[in-house]
């Protein structure tokens, strides 16, 4: 089969677009003839080495993908061969096939295609379990969320206004500010031409923030959290800014708040019933254009390496899409 293959943890210079083996499913896992993969930032840390993981190499990388079910492990019950499902794994998305946990595949809801649908499930999973699961977000509340325009961190913003918060979103430009609003930003603040923390002080006002999505990490996370209210939820998420942040614990000690960490990827190996429920909440949502993925653009699968590029360099709003078969 046809697939990307990353040979060295050197990032996209060690990407190579070349023949693979065809993965087989274990008992309990499904294989899927992938129609399109979507891009993550995880997709590029991995590949420099700097994820918590290091695959044995050579590794195709690659979270997410939606396409048809070929077929199934022995202990597999809840899908069949033929199925439309989105799909995610560590790795091994970015191939003409490639296999993934029973419990990490989902039905892709009718009218939702495959580009669509390889965008869902690492983004939404990811902040369902963030904002329902860690921090309990009630409507009403105000919740900040940085890194606004990417992935995550419009499924974030969309997810919290369905839950009837109220959502600031930090981004870095005009066009992002515009997007994050379509998908339920009550404000935008722009940090290519504002000063974050006066800007969200001043949209906070004395009660502060109620709960905080950190994509950013850096300076950024220390800003935020002295902007934090009584009882808040401080999550970090990421650090895409490549600084993994510290954080002085007076702040949380005298307002009370909290530091909740999130590990998607944990949670799911330990919970995996838990998460399979979330992906088919989150799934019906989408059917019923409660939640609209957003699709930067679509590139061919040899063109993966730019794609990396791109959503490293923060290029991107929401998510870029491999094409993996044509007609995804």
């Amino acid at each position: 089969m046809r697939a990307i293959l990353c040979k060295a943890f050197k990032g996209v210079e060690a990407l190579e677009f070349a023949e693979a083996a065809e993965p087989r499913p274990a008992a309990n896992e499904v294989l899927v003839d992938v129609h399109a993969a979507s891009v993550s930032y995880m997709d590029y840390l991995m590949s420099c080495g700097g994820y918590q993981m290091r695959p044995a190499l050579p590794y195709v990388p690659g979270t997410d993908a939606a396409g048809v079910v070929l077929a199934c492990g022995e202990r597999v019950t809840r899908f069949r061969p033929g199925d439309r499902v989105s799909c995610g794994n560590w790795f091994g998305a970015f191939a003409e096939r490639m296999v993934a946990k029973e419990t990490s595949v989902a039905l892709l809801p009718a009218g939702v295609d495959f580009t669509v649908g390889s965008t869902i499930m690492h983004t939404y999973l990811t902040a369902w379990y963030a904002l329902i699961e860690r921090a309990r977000l009630q409507a009403g509340e105000t919740v900040l969320v940085t890194g606004a325009a990417g992935g995550i961190g419009l499924a974030c913003v969309e997810i919290a206004h369905m839950i009837g918060a109220r959502v600031i979103a930090v981004v870095g430009g005009a066009a992002k500010a515009a997007m994050v609003r379509e998908h339920g930003a009550s404000e935008a603040v722009d940090h290519s031409c504002e000063d974050v923390r006066d800007r969200v002080k001043a949209l906070a006002g004395d009660k502060g923030l109620d709960v905080c999505i950190d994509n950013v990490g850096g300076a950024l996370f220390a800003t935020l959290a002295r902007l934090m209210g009584w009882n808040g939820r401080l999550l970090p998420i990421g650090f895409t800014s490549g600084e993994i942040p510290s954080l002085a614990m007076n702040l949380p000690l005298l307002k009370n708040y909290s530091v909740v960490g999130v590990f998607v990827g944990a949670w799911m190996e330990r919970y995996p019933d838990e998460a399979a429920r979330a992906s088919q909440a989150i799934m019906a949502r989408v059917g019923e254009g409660k939640l609209r993925p957003q699709v930067d653009r679509i590139l061919p699968l040899q063109r993966a390496g730019e794609a990396m590029s791109l959503v490293a360099n923060r290029s991107a709003m929401g998510r870029i899409v491999l094409e993996v078969r044509n007609g995804a």
